[in-house]
């Protein structure tokens, strides 16, 4: 009786998948996957790192879901692990557009992964030679390469369908089949996450025929061929706050104020404080005496705005209630 009870344990849910363009993004050229990936990193960092990994194209990786999936870590200890990983060269974030089926262009930030550690160097060379926009990564030992060009990326888009839903998997034979249809939307400058978007929404309950399905889609899905349209220069946008910048202006991938980092400074300066006068160092920042000097002002200028005196005032008008109480 109680062992007819038993029920089956139901499967942990899906992680959440970004908008349409936003999510993450696998960089280009990474090494295959290892035990050691992320040995170099602290315990935390190593946690999250590996989980974002795991995670599929276009999956959010926004500080709070995931703060909301993983349970041992809060939006806080997220986001100081995004930075950190931002720093040793596993993240970044660039603001690009994109543009919808009425030629409107809207702006997306794309949060580009890499489990191989890069340099600022090679991000910056990434970002400005225009990285494709599937971004994927090269296939996993043992999956099918499907050759080079719009029909290879189409062939491996249509092998990683089935990873995210089950009733569209297909044989390796039916990739090849549809590979040219697939890679007609890579030509046309669609990207992955807009191809598994069409040919996932909106699913019917029972799909029977996988193959005629995702063929009948693809050629009625289909984008149009339109010429380019210039939408400007791509930014590199701060895992820390969301700044958007030129690469160059965001070197590590955050911005100044976001930087863990302690300022470095000059060696001839007072307290600790740049001595150097016209000193043109980025990493130069004031001496802890500015900084409290600055910190006192602020508040005093705050407590006049609303309403209240100066410190240096208040001793006077306590002599003066003293006398008249004397009197």
């Amino acid at each position: 009786m109680a062992v007819g009870q038993l029920s089956r344990t139901p499967h942990a849910p899906a992680h959440p998948m970004a908008s349409p363009g936003f999510g993450k993004r696998a960089a280009p050229d990474q090494q295959p996957r290892c035990k050691g990936d992320f040995a170099h990193l602290p315990r935390r960092e190593a946690a999250i790192a590996q989980y974002i990994d795991r995670l599929p194209e276009g999956a959010d990786i926004s500080i709070k879901t995931l703060a909301r999936e993983m349970a041992d870590y809060g939006q806080c200890a997220i986001g100081t692990a995004l930075n950190r990983l931002t720093e040793a060269g596993h993240l970044r974030r660039r603001r690009t557009g994109l543009m919808d089926d009425q030629g409107n262009v809207r702006y997306v930030t794309e949060s580009y992964f890499s489990r191989t550690p890069r340099p600022a160097a090679w991000w910056h060379d990434v970002f400005t030679d225009s990285v494709p926009s599937s971004g994927y990564a090269d296939p996993e030992p043992g999956e099918p390469q499907g050759g080079g060009g719009h029909e290879g990326r189409g062939f491996r888009a249509l092998a990683r369908l089935g990873r995210r839903e089950p009733q569209l998997a297909l044989s390796e034979g039916e990739c090849y089949a549809l590979a040219e249809t697939a890679g007609e939307w890579f030509r046309r400058g669609a990207s992955e996450t807009q191809l598994v978007y069409a040919l996932t929404l909106l699913l019917p309950a029972r799909i029977t025929h996988p193959f005629g399905f995702v063929q009948s889609r693809l050629l009625s899905k289909l984008p149009p061929e339109l010429p380019p349209v210039p939408l400007g220069v791509a930014m590199t946008e701060c895992v820390g706050c969301g700044a958007a910048g030129r690469p160059e202006e965001l070197p590590g991938g955050l911005c100044r104020p976001c930087r863990s980092t302690a300022p470095v400074r000059c060696a001839t300066g007072e307290h600790g404080g740049c001595g150097r006068p016209g000193c043109s160092d980025p990493a130069c920042g004031p001496s802890p005496r500015a900084v409290r000097g600055k910190a006192a002002r602020i508040r005093r200028e705050m407590r006049l705005r609303r309403g209240g005196t100066d410190v240096g005032a208040t001793p006077g008008r306590r002599r003066s209630r003293r006398r008249g109480r004397g009197r």
